[in-house]
């Protein structure tokens, strides 16, 4: 990392900006200088404890530029993305800000994108959503008011023309780096890069592919790109991450929409004697050979209930070539809160109860 990635009065703030870029985060300064990206998942808890998510991110340090923080991923209810991104930015960290359109309509959407930008949130991957029947609450109402194009056009009005939607004026606009979510492995095969054509004229900055386990079909899908140029118009993280077994591997091809995994990939994890060391080295090896393609500018690690692995693949890989992304340098005051929260959440049950009570009695106005 870099002198210029760091903010010389505060090296978890906003950064000085720079010329054609359009945010203040430290993800666009190493895509634009043309290094090559780590972002990773950090899948949300189950939990309001905040240590929850600082624990998850800590296992980052140093070893990405870019953290997503999921928003209701598969159609279930966990911690909101605004939340974990509420926290990651209080501490230093460059969180991805993921919007699914599914949720919340264009009014609480534009409001959400104010909040985060102000929070310091410099990164939005725009999404269209997975549909409610595929979660544990198939019985909640889809908004879907919006989809990944629209979203990106408006976050892009609200950046670039400093006005929502209605054309009511901000006066004070985001900044933000703006990205989607691609699937070079779902037909129709030959339409995808038209699609990545269209997120890029809706005002895509950037895109993190789907898992990448089928290395030929991706690679035919960049030179695709790079025929029609839309390398040279975005960013593109190629997705990927370790199997934990071949057990695993048929599920997600089962049962994850988007999910390619070739039965060569399955037949080498079945003939494993540690399938899970062996899914560890396969993601290597994806690495290794995608970011020899032209055209990737990264990679996007999302390594589900195998976060202590990120680590060392990106070590093992040698992507980072020696450079050294952000960590969070230690600091007293954190674990003091940390160690306040957990004994508040250690305070008696009983104790909880009697407040939610006493607050059930006052008396409001009709």
């Amino acid at each position: 990392m870099t002198q210029q990635d760091t903010n010389p009065l505060d090296p978890s703030a906003l950064l000085e900006p720079l010329p054609g870029h359009s945010s203040l985060g430290r993800l666009e300064r190493i895509l634009r200088r043309g290094e090559f990206a780590v972002t990773a998942e950090l899948n949300p808890p189950d939990s309001a404890n905040p240590h929850d998510v600082y624990e998850r991110a800590a296992i980052f340090d140093g070893w990405v530029d870019g953290i997503n923080a999921v928003d209701a991923s598969g159609a279930n209810a966990h911690m909101s993305s605004v939340g974990i991104c509420a926290l990651l930015t209080r501490m230093g960290y460059a969180p991805i800000l993921q919007i699914s359109c599914r949720d919340r309509n264009r009014i609480a959407i534009q409001g959400d994108v104010l909040g985060a930008s102000a929070m310091g949130v410099q990164n939005i991957l725009c999404l269209t959503g997975d549909g409610v029947q595929a979660g544990d609450q198939p019985g909640a109402k889809p908004v879907f008011d919006l989809d990944c194009m629209s979203l990106l056009e408006t976050i892009r009005i609200m950046r670039d023309n400093s006005k929502f939607l209605s054309g009511r004026k901000l006066t004070s606009p985001p900044t933000v780096f703006l990205g989607a979510a691609i699937n070079p492995f779902a037909p129709p095969h030959d339409f995808r890069p038209h699609r990545l054509a269209k997120k890029i004229a809706a005002g895509a900055q950037f895109v993190q592919s789907q898992y990448c386990y089928d290395v030929p079909m991706f690679r035919k899908y960049m030179q695709q790109v790079r025929d029609m140029g839309l390398d040279r118009e975005c960013f593109i993280i190629c997705g990927v991450g370790p199997l934990a077994s071949a057990r695993t591997a048929k599920w997600m091809r089962s049962n994850v929409p988007g999910v390619h995994i070739p039965d060569a990939i399955i037949k080498r994890l079945e003939g494993a004697q540690d399938q899970k060391a062996e899914g560890k080295r396969l993601c290597i090896d994806i690495i290794n050979e995608v970011k020899e393609i032209e055209g990737v500018s990264g990679i996007h690690v999302m390594a589900y209930r195998q976060e202590e692995f990120v680590a060392e693949i990106v070590h093992d890989s040698g992507v980072l070539k020696g450079r050294r992304p952000w960590r969070k340098e230690p600091n007293p005051v954190d674990q003091m809160v940390a160690d306040r929260m957990e004994q508040i959440l250690e305070e008696p049950k009983h104790l909880l109860h009697e407040m939610a009570g006493a607050a059930g009695d006052v008396d409001t106005p009709e």
